[in-house]
């Protein structure tokens, strides 16, 4: 039985409760907590809206338009933190194991995006996924989408420290919150969901659920 990503989290959760001290794990619950109170899922876009059109830069650093994704039908984008956060690099091997087949199956695209420029390629390797995996420049679709947030502690950088903004390439403290967009092939909201506790993320079945009306790609088998 394939395990659900809710298992999956509460494994490296239990890892980081044997491994990690009480002060440590504290404040990422609490940080997390705190992200939690404060999202406004009034904020975000409804369903039927229709989304802008924006470009994105996939891991060849090639320009990825929202034309380009809808080309050639519904698309689903997972909003992720960073390469090396240990979450994302249990979401996105999920989403390759329980949602990237039906997705090909149906001809619909699946697209993985962060803040970091360049794409985090050792991410793409480590894992072994196949789809793509794209940067958001300066988080103008995130922003567009009221999905980024500030943590709590931003503490003075010098250049090239080993910070948040140095590893997104962003000179930022901006990350963005985890979250499933699905559109249709006229850009409009299907679904989204948005998580602002970064161990709590959207499973597959209720994605795929939000395609169900959707036709499939002529061809696709």
């Amino acid at each position: 039985m394939t395990a659900s990503l809710k298992d999956r989290f509460a494994s490296l959760q239990a890892e980081r409760e044997r491994t990690w001290s009480p002060e440590q794990l504290e404040r990422n619950a609490a940080q997390r907590r705190l992200l939690a109170e404060r999202h406004d899922a009034t904020a975000l876009p409804a369903i039927g809206n229709k989304i802008a059109p924006f470009t994105l830069v996939d891991q060849d650093g090639r320009d990825l338009t929202l034309e380009q994704i809808l080309n050639d039908g519904p698309a689903v984008l997972v909003f992720f933190r960073f390469g090396g956060c240990p979450a994302c690099n249990i979401a996105l091997p999920y989403y390759q194991e329980t949602l990237l087949p039906e997705l090909t199956r149906r001809g619909v695209r699946l697209v993985a995006v962060s803040a970091q420029l360049p794409v985090d390629r050792g991410l793409i390797s480590r894992h072994g996924l196949t789809f793509t995996v794209a940067g958001d420049p300066g988080y103008a679709l995130a922003r567009k989408l009221g999905i980024t947030f500030f943590p709590e502690d931003q503490p003075t950088v010098t250049p090239g420290a080993d910070w948040i903004g140095a590893t997104l390439g962003t000179d930022s403290y901006e990350i963005d919150k985890p979250a499933v967009l699905v559109l249709d092939q006229d850009a409009r909201v299907l679904f989204i969901d948005v998580s602002p506790d970064w161990l709590v993320r959207t499973e597959s079945a209720p994605i795929l659920a939000a395609l169900a009306d959707q036709p499939a790609l002529n061809g696709a088998h």
